[in-house]
C-alpha cells in the first residue's frame, strides 16, 4: 500500500495567531453600525434620524484611518473592512434613504436612479482600493464616497427642516442622486487634504476661522452641510474647467512630456 501524503491543515496556524488592531477597527465598526442604522430608520419613515447617522458614519470613518496611521496599527484586513463598512455607509444606506423618501414614487425612475448611485459608490470603492498606490495623494479621482452621501443625506434633512415632503423634492433628489452615482465613478479630480498635518503650527486666523467654521454649523446644521458638500462636489469641476482651459491647478504639477 502506497503512503498517504500529509494533509495539508485547513488554516496556517500562524496565520491564525495573528490577530487584528482593535483600536482602528472599532472606529469602523462604529461607521458601520452607523450606516446600518440609517437604513434600519428609513425603512420606519423615520428620515431625518437616518441623514443624521450618514453623517455620523462620515465622521467616525475620518477617524479609522488617522487613528490607524497615528498610532502605526493599519493593517490589510482594516483596509478592506474599510471599504465594505463604506459600500453599507455610504453606498447602500444614502440609496436607500432617497429611494424611500422621494424616488420611490417615480416608479423605474426611481429605483434606477437609486442604482446608479449604488453601483456608483461600488465602483468608487473597488478603484480606490487598486488603484491606492498609483494615484496622487492630494487628489481623489472622483467624487468620494461620503461627500457623495453628505449630499444626499443633506438635501433629505434639509427639505425635512424646511418642511417639504419626498414626492415635493423628487426631482432634485433624483439629479442629485444621479449626479453622485456619476460623479464618483468620474476622472474628475477633488483635493484630498491629506497634506493637512495637524501636528504642523498654523497662524491664529486658522484657529479662528475653525471656530467661527462650528459656529456657522451650529447655527443651521443640515443648511450649512448641504451647501459645504455641494460646493465641494463643484469644486472638482471648477478644477476641470480650469485644466481645460490650461490654467494652473494649485498643488497639481503635469507630468513631463
Amino acid at each position: 500500500m502506497a503512503d498517504v501524503p500529509p494533509r495539508k491543515p485547513l488554516f496556517d496556524p500562524d496565520k491564525r495567531r495573528r490577530g487584528i488592531y482593535i483600536l482602528p477597527n472599532l472606529f469602523t465598526t462604529a461607521a458601520l453600525f452607523a450606516g446600518f442604522y440609517a437604513i434600519v430608520q428609513a425603512m420606519n419613515q423615520r428620515f431625518e434620524h437616518a441623514a443624521v447617522a450618514i453623517f455620523i458614519a462620515m465622521i467616525l470613518d475620518g477617524l479609522d484611518g488617522r487613528i490607524a496611521r497615528l498610532t502605526h496599527t493599519q493593517s490589510a484586513f482594516g483596509a478592506e473592512y474599510d471599504s465594505l463598512s463604506d459600500m453599507v455607509s455610504f453606498g447602500a444606506a444614502p440609496a436607500l434613504v432617497a429611494y424611500e423618501w422621494a424616488l420611490r414614487g417615480m416608479g423605474k425612475l426611481g429605483w434606477i436612479a437609486a442604482f446608479i448611485y449604488c453601483a456608483g459608490a461600488a465602483l468608487r470603492l473597488a478603484r480606490f482600493n487598486t488603484n491606492i498606490d498609483v494615484v496622487d495623494k492630494r487628489y481623489f479621482q472622483g467624487l468620494p464616497s461620503p461627500a457623495a452621501a453628505a449630499l444626499i443625506a443633506g438635501l433629505v434633512w434639509v427639505g425635512i427642516d424646511n418642511g417639504f415632503s419626498g414626492p415635493d423634492l423628487r426631482w432634485a433628489v433624483c439629479f442629485i442622486t444621479v449626479f453622485a452615482g456619476l460623479t464618483m465613478v468620474s476622472n474628475v479630480l477633488y483635493f484630498s487634504g491629506k497634506e493637512f498635518n495637524l501636528r504642523r503650527r498654523v497662524p491664529f486666523f486658522a484657529v479662528l476661522a475653525i471656530m467661527l467654521g462650528f459656529a456657522l454649523v451650529s447655527l443651521d446644521p443640515a443648511s450649512v452641510l448641504f451647501l459645504l458638500f455641494l460646493l465641494y462636489a463643484a469644486s472638482g469641476y471648477v478644477l476641470l474647467v480650469m485644466h481645460r482651459l490650461g490654467k494652473k491647478i494649485p498643488g497639481h504639477e503635469p507630468p513631463a512630456s
